[in-house]
């Protein structure tokens, strides 16, 4: 098939988007594909005629464009199949706010959280102690993401957010093992415990610095934990309405199995969590692509 492989854009997570392309590419050159790469910020406008001239839409985006649904609803609407989610269940899991209310409603516990649109009166504090993660809501790849312990500390860290344009979650910063689990098509993956050797929390140099963190795959957790994650995972992605595959984040401590957020472009570079998993199960990276592209076509047959 003619892919058009779709990075770059214009969030602050570019630079993942073309590391990660870059593996896709090769794989999808090894499955016999030929592959044009379309950076969404050096040529936008020329986006739908792209996509229109290729078979399939092969999304390596994050943030927004791409997580937000945009990409999604322009191939949706000149009938272009791609892989994952389509543009509502996109847009749901990347605004956190919005995700949130969707996993209370579906009865799966998340840490309490406030949201905030501009940088509150001088004296106010969430509803919940310290700690707090302070977190862009729209973002991801923890850019802009703090861990405040001192309530004189959260102007400055609302400020950055707020100077970047977007949203701020406050969120109660849990304690706790930390997990990732990926629904594959109907299945979850092998969950994944993440210890960080450096830092307070997961954030963007353990994420894409390779041994900034220990990933160990499959968690070495209780079986009865490993169903939890399993089912927990699925149950955010049939909430959010998402299609083909997800990956969910989590935290395991006092509070019990604690849902954080849903990623609907899971990160594709050397050091990400969903080819990991999915290598666990038995999937090359080059199986991996090819099987979310079956899942990508047949979403599209299904379609009116």
């Amino acid at each position: 098939m003619n892919v058009l492989l779709v990075a770059g854009g214009w969030s602050s997570e570019r630079d993942v988007s073309l590391s990660g392309a870059a593996q896709i590419e090769k794989a999808l050159i090894e499955l016999g594909h030929d592959v044009r790469l379309h950076d969404l910020s050096r040529n936008f406008p020329g986006f739908v005629d792209a996509a229109q001239a290729s078979d399939f839409a092969f999304l390596n985006l994050h943030g927004a464009p791409g997580e937000d649904g945009l990409p999604q609803a322009l191939l949706d609407a000149v009938g272009v199949p791609y892989q994952g989610s389509g543009p509502a269940g996109s847009f749901l899991a990347l605004n956190k706010a919005a995700s949130k209310q969707l996993f209370v409603r579906a009865g799966l516990p998340t840490p309490r959280w406030d949201f905030l649109t501009e940088q509150p009166t001088a004296g106010y504090r969430p509803d919940f102690d310290p700690p707090w993660f302070v977190k862009p809501n729209l973002g991801g790849s923890s850019i802009l993401m703090s861990l405040v312990r001192d309530p004189a500390e959260l102007p400055a860290a609302l400020d950055r957010i707020f100077a970047s344009g977007d949203a701020a979650l406050i969120e109660e910063g849990l304690t706790g093992q930390e997990l990732t689990c990926a629904v594959l098509g109907d299945e979850p993956l092998p969950p994944i415990l993440i210890r960080p050797k450096a830092g307070e929390f997961f954030d963007y140099t353990s994420k894409y610095e390779p041994g900034a963190a220990d990933e160990i795959c499959p968690a070495p957790v209780d079986a009865g934990l490993i169903r939890d994650l399993g089912a927990a995972t699925c149950a955010a992605h049939k909430a959010l309405g998402l299609d083909g595959y997800s990956r969910a984040d989590f935290i395991y401590g006092p509070s019990g199995l604690m849902l954080l957020e849903v990623n609907t472009l899971p990160g594709m570079t050397q050091t990400s969590l969903l080819p990991r998993s999915a290598r666990v199960a038995g999937l090359s990276f080059a199986a991996l692509i090819a099987r979310l592209m079956e899942l990508g076509l047949a979403r599209q047959a299904k379609r009116p």
